[in-house]
């Protein structure tokens, strides 16, 4: 296969970048998408120019580590998937394709295709795990949970923290990856002391960030790699709104006075 790449380049976050373009011949179908790009990097070390710089590690979909903007989509075109599990049969021969780092102010560029992303190591610091001391490990068993409610905080939980919900959303919100952290840990009986305080901690730190507002254009549900539902995100908004109205350490839920 023969494919023309487009690709943003940057040297750094103080300086602007630019696209440059690339012919890459000999492209193997069954390449994935970062094994093409290291096909890349080959040819331009070996003519001295300097390689195209793009995050990864585990390259087996569950790190969240391989971001990129592939032809306008974050991940690329194939829905459920992540860059590293994009093979290049999902292309023609021929084709052109733009590729970019997440778009947010959030995400600062660092260079080329990577982005700084520690503004979602702060939203979890500020709230995202469960500090009351549970005692010895009970038996895994002895908490009953219902099915119905272990499969939506899973369904939470395979959240990777890649940030395409960020870069596919319209206005850069991290709505999706806050809520599915956030409901992850709040669907379960050792979340709940937390739950409410939980969600105003981490939205407070998610505007802090910077992010945008969330306006339901469910993009980020569109192109998440891990689909996770945007009906997580209507379960944050319900149980923010109940943290500021509920008085701290009332477990009754009694409502503040007016």
């Amino acid at each position: 296969m023969r494919i023309r790449l487009h690709i943003w380049r940057q040297a750094s976050r103080d300086v602007s970048g630019h696209m440059d373009t690339y012919e890459l011949d000999g492209v193997n179908p069954n390449m994935s998408f970062l094994e093409m790009m290291d096909h890349l990097n080959e040819e331009l070390t070996e003519k001295g120019q300097d390689p195209v710089a793009f995050d990864h590690d585990c390259r087996e979909g569950v790190c969240g580590m391989c971001s990129m903007v592939i032809n306008g989509q974050a991940h690329g075109p194939k829905q459920g998937t992540t860059t590293c599990q994009l093979y290049m049969r999902h292309f023609n021969d021929g084709d052109e394709v733009y590729v970019e780092p997440w778009r947010s102010k959030a995400f600062p560029v660092v260079k080329d295709l990577i982005v700084d992303r520690s503004a979602f190591d702060r939203i979890i610091q500020s709230g995202g795990f469960i500090s009351n001391h549970s005692g010895p490990k009970p038996e895994p068993n002895a908490i009953l949970i219902e099915p119905e409610i272990a499969e939506q905080a899973l369904d939470a939980a395979t959240c990777i923290g890649c940030g395409a919900c960020v870069a596919a959303c319209p206005n850069g919100s991290a709505m999706l990856f806050t809520s599915a952290k956030v409901g992850h840990l709040g669907l379960l009986p050792q979340g709940q002391t937390e739950r409410y305080s939980r969600a105003k901690k981490m939205v407070k730190q998610m505007d802090k960030e910077g992010f945008g507002s969330c306006r339901n254009y469910a993009e980020c549900e569109a192109q998440c790699p891990k689909e996770i539902s945007i009906a997580f995100i209507s379960r944050l908004n319900a149980d923010y709104l109940k943290s500021s109205l509920v008085e701290p350490g009332n477990r009754r839920g009694k409502m503040k006075s007016q």
